[in-house]
């Protein structure tokens, strides 16, 4: 795996897959059991010291510290990192303007909502402006307009030459925010590509979706490639073949539904499974 200065990458995965633990080696916070991690071409286990000033982490459901207000928290944060008072009162604000956490910004953080707590974190770190930042999971509770500020406050930091490796897995943040992404399962990467490059691998451009459908699955499987997810059967086809599937599906008396191919089916052909089950 290798990230290219002022790239977004996204690990792509389900709960237990190894994000957070290729997250928590690559910030130093855990030694590995085998291989070789280089940060700016720094030896993560050998030389940990000259790693940590050049990486920020927003960890899994990580809180701020409850007994003070998101603008001590980042203030404290910025000054612990030895950047100096003027500097952090500054990007204090800032960051706090790009989160949209002006209104609360004096208030203990104990009294703020769960996606209150978690646009604090990430005001946090974007705040450093490190050149490495990793953030995992960072949009969890948020509302869609919170997750929505924290994907342009991350655009606009890889414009200005940072770059960022998320881990999520929420197919929609993947791919409006990754530049590449790595679908990962089992500690493995399985995938790597653009978001158009991996959904191009399944073989359409149109998905047909027909619930209940699966006593029509060896018909369907001759208009291209089958998925399946639970009672309803998902086949990868071409347009010029929807009209023979729909006649199919309605002879069957089944409905069936038709939309662009997404992440979601990629991920279900590459895994295996689907993204919201837990891996074993």
């Amino acid at each position: 795996m290798t990230l290219r200065k002022g790239e977004r990458i996204a690990l792509l995965g389900r709960n237990g897959a190894g994000k957070t633990t290729f997250l928590r080696i690559s910030s130093t916070l855990l030694m590995p059991t085998s291989g070789t991690l280089e940060v700016f071409g720094r030896d993560v286990m050998a030389h940990p010291e000259q790693v940590r000033p050049l990486v920020a982490v927003v960890p899994q459901e990580g809180k701020p510290f409850y007994h003070l207000t998101p603008r001590e928290q980042i203030y404290a944060y910025l000054r612990a990192r030895g950047i100096d008072r003027e500097t952090a009162k500054a990007r204090v604000a800032e960051s706090l303007e790009q989160m949209g956490l002006e209104g609360v910004a004096d208030r203990l953080s104990i009294t703020l909502s769960g996606g209150q707590k978690q646009r604090v974190m990430v005001a946090t770190v974007i705040a450093t402006k490190a050149p490495l930042l990793f953030l995992d999971e960072p949009t969890i509770g948020m509302d869609p307009f919170a997750r929505r500020a924290v994907w342009e406050t991350m655009r606009r930091l890889t414009d200005q030459g940072s770059t960022i490796l998320l881990t999520t897995h929420y197919l929609d943040e993947a791919e409006a925010l990754s530049q590449r992404l790595y679908v990962i399962d089992g500690g493995r990467v399985l995938v790597e590509g653009t978001a158009d490059a991996i959904k191009q691998q399944v073989g359409g451009t149109l998905k047909v979706s027909v619930a209940n459908g699966e006593a029509l699955k060896e018909q369907l499987s001759a208009f291209g490639e089958i998925v399946s997810d639970g009672g309803t059967v998902h086949l990868i086809t071409h347009p010029e073949q929807i009209n023979e599937i729909m006649a199919t599906a309605m002879r069957a008396g089944l409905t069936a539904t038709v939309g662009p191919v997404t992440l979601e089916e990629a991920f279900l052909k590459i895994v295996g499974r689907s993204i919201d089950e837990e891996a074993g």
